[in-house]
């Protein structure tokens, strides 16, 4: 009888911790998306953005549609911010939203980039 308290006992304390364990670590990272407009001209552009930015810390997602110049970023709000990943774009090259290119990087993209490149 004692043996089976204590397997009881243990079982439901296996299973709080399991139930409440799990909730508490979901809590603890909020994954959002965000969509910023870039001054992307072509896939040169999208290769560099999407691969400035896969391995930001808190970046989980990270696609640019070159069309409309949009990146769509999914991050986790614990380890970056909009403004982060903003900066991070601009120090690419590439404008994002309302923050102006990093002019030393943009220098430094090819011809097919700048903004006043012709469209291809």
């Amino acid at each position: 009888m004692k043996t089976i308290r204590l397997f009881a006992g243990f079982f439901l304390a296996v299973l709080c911790t399991m139930v409440f364990g799990g909730t508490a670590c979901s809590q603890d990272k909020k994954i959002e998306t965000i969509k910023i407009k870039t001054s992307a001209m072509c896939n040169q552009c999208k290769d560099r953005i999407e691969g400035g930015l896969a391995y930001e810390k808190g970046v989980k997602d990270v696609s640019l549609d070159v069309e409309t110049k949009i990146v769509t970023i999914k991050y986790n709000t614990k380890s970056t911010t909009p403004e982060e990943l903003r900066k991070k774009i601009s120090k690419l090259g590439y404008d994002a939203d309302d923050v102006p290119l990093d002019k030393a990087a943009y220098d430094k993209l090819p011809p097919c980039c700048k903004k006043d490149a012709p469209k291809h």
